[in-house]
């Protein structure tokens, strides 16, 4: 069994918007071992988004633990975070938020640059990254001159930048057809056989059934 590259104990959420307190997660504990894929499904408003941005430190609980790689993540310092994030974890979202003035390759290679990766490895990594993806002819396109699948791609291919351990997405592909979901699929599941660890919030039922394992989230708690 692989070891828990992912941990949490006990990890709750609460929003508070004046004098109403609306709870998000309530005492979520799960272990994601290094080199899985893991789905995480569940009814929209359920806390799975949150669940997600809690894991990858886009947020911070209102109590309990995340453990990255074995570092409690919720003593470090803003700065710390950011680099622990620059390093271990890549991110997806469903709507592939590329830069549109930039070509495909250069959403890559600020993806590096902010990563620290040198400049005169930028753009060779880059292209090694949209070859993987099956986008090798595409590296001048815009967002605007790629499909959906294909801006996915690039969203994957930028949140490989840093070579994560970790990889998050968010509905990645919610937007997407069945031929490009299938496509997103292979690479994704190429990528855990890689080594990668992939989390991943779906609710799609076919996604979820290629997963190593799935983690159900309904009303803020775990559930079978």
């Amino acid at each position: 069994m692989n070891e828990a590259i992912i941990r949490t104990e006990n990890l709750s959420k609460v929003y508070e918007a004046g004098s109403v307190r609306t709870p998000a997660l309530r005492g979520v504990s799960l272990e994601i071992p290094r080199g899985s894929f893991t789905a995480i499904v569940g009814p929209s408003g359920h806390g799975k988004s949150t669940l997600m941005h809690l894991i990858g430190g886009l947020d911070r609980p209102s109590g309990g633990s995340v453990f990255i790689t074995g570092v409690e993540i919720g003593g470090l310092d803003n700065a710390s975070l950011a680099r622990l994030r620059a390093g271990k974890i890549g991110f997806v979202f469903q709507f592939f938020n590329l830069l549109q003035g930039f070509t495909a390759a250069e959403n890559v290679e600020i993806a590096m640059m902010l990563a620290g990766v040198p400049e005169r490895d930028q753009a060779d990594r880059a292209a090694a990254l949209l070859a993987k993806v099956g986008l090798a002819d595409k590296a001048d396109a815009r967002p605007g001159q790629l499909s959906g699948g294909q801006q996915q791609r690039v969203a994957i291919a930028r949140a490989l930048a840093n070579d994560p351990d970790i990889l998050l997405m968010d509905e990645p592909t919610g937007n997407l057809d069945s031929a490009a979901e299938a496509g997103i699929m292979k690479i994704l599941l190429a990528l855990r056989d890689q080594g990668k660890t992939v989390v991943i919030v779906t609710h799609n039922d076919e996604i979820a059934g290629r997963a190593d394992r799935v983690v159900r989230v309904r009303d803020g708690a775990l559930s079978r």
